[in-house]
């Protein structure tokens, strides 16, 4: 939860990150170097989803008036912003946007970034269709929650090949909590949390807020959403990065709707209850290797009393598990991590849909079984991998 202070250096790493980088709450740093800034090109383009359904997006606002909200003191409920990616009928249309030029904007300020245009980042093209009109029925539903400071469409690379595979996800942007939240309104929620990352405690208060907002998003999502009723209540998970990771476990603990929870790169905080049992999955980067630099994986291992993974990916950094990797030579900067950009996201989205697979939809997965010949950089822990 460290400041860094401004200067050259400071402003590479963080570009190399691609806007979106180390959050605040996800366990400790491994150190990095800068890296040489690159002319900043075109928008990118995030890959395509490989499932074989249309993919549609839209947005809900909500807001739940039985809480103030934990940041704002001004505010007498706590607003949030969902986006919804889903199975969508065929047809024409335009592509949902990435985020606004605005909230770009403020994206950039936050991270202290200067030099690249916000169109670049708004303008990152997606493969949603805004608003289209959903298909199936009885759809699994999986709740998204992104890093500190970090908007939900950080994880939109994710959340398209989900939908596209036959999930409907709901990604919450916890207001105040990142550096830009569009509201119901048009006001910009900015990130007030931030002025209390260093406070004790700040961590467990984050997760135990988002437990209580995922629970609010379902209870209110089947009436919200025009296609609620194509959602099956009886199959939710929760997928996180950073800190969103280590509150998926927190919801998990508050709720018992969701079945089933990963992890991505994110230090834990919430207690395990005794005799929790339902399936969850670790996925990160050597930090999080058994014995490596966070060790509250290794702790919590210990009171998982279901089934369980926990994966370490060779190569990866912090971002690895988000779209920040996939945007850096749209925005003009090199790549930080070891792990090839287009390799982290094949590697990301295939262990968490193989997870959802397993136990939203009872299919079996021998990809979670034993290591991979195809995936040779992931590694099962904590008997196949060290500290790093």
């Amino acid at each position: 939860m460290r400041r860094l202070p401004a200067g050259p250096a400071v402003l590479a790493v963080l570009a190399v990150l691609a806007v979106l980088a180390v959050s605040a709450c996800s366990g400790p740093a491994p150190p990095r170097s800068a890296a040489r800034p690159t002319a900043p090109s075109a928008p990118a383009e995030l890959p395509a989803p490989t499932g074989g359904h249309p993919v549609g997006s839209t947005v809900l606002h909500l807001k739940d008036a039985s809480r103030p909200d934990p940041w704002n003191l001004d505010a007498e409920a706590r607003e949030l912003k969902v986006t919804l990616w889903y199975p969508a009928e065929r047809g024409g249309g335009r592509r949902a946007p990435y985020m606004t030029r605005k909230e770009a904007e403020l994206l950039l300020k936050g991270r202290r970034i200067a030099g690249v245009p916000a169109d670049l980042l708004s303008g990152t093209r997606t493969h949603a269709i805004e608003n289209a009109r959903p298909a199936g029925r009885r759809l699994p539903l999986v709740v998204l929650s992104p890093g500190f400071t970090n908007p939900v469409s950080t994880l939109t690379s994710l959340a398209e090949d989900l939908a596209a595979r036959g999930y409907v996800v709901a990604g919450i942007d916890h207001a105040y909590e990142s550096h830009a939240t569009t509201l119901a309104d048009g006001r910009i929620a900015e990130c007030l949390a931030c002025d209390s990352d260093t406070d004790p405690g700040f961590g467990t208060g984050v997760v135990a807020g988002r437990a209580a907002d995922v629970s609010f998003v379902l209870d209110r999502l089947p009436t919200a959403w025009k296609g609620g009723e194509r959602i099956d209540r009886s199959r939710i998970a929760m997928v996180g990065q950073s800190i969103g990771g280590a509150s998926a476990l927190a919801a998990m603990a508050k709720d018992s709707r969701v079945r089933a929870g990963i992890d991505m790169d994110g230090t834990t905080y919430a207690r395990i209850p005794k005799g929790f049992s339902r399936p969850f999955m670790f996925l990160g980067s050597p930090q999080h290797a058994s014995g490596g630099r966070d060790t509250s994986w290794d702790r919590d291992w210990k009171l998982l009393g279901g089934w369980k993974r926990w994966l370490v990916v060779t190569g990866a950094e912090h971002a690895s598990f988000t779209d920040a990797p996939l945007l850096g030579d749209a925005l003009g900067v090199e790549p930080a991590a070891v792990l090839p950009a287009a390799r982290a996201a094949e590697i990301t989205r295939t262990y968490v849909a193989a997870f959802l697979d397993r136990h939203l939809k009872g299919r079996p997965q021998p990809l979670l079984d034993e290591p991979s010949p195809r995936f040779p950089e992931v590694r099962f822990c904590p008997s196949a991998c060290g500290g790093s």
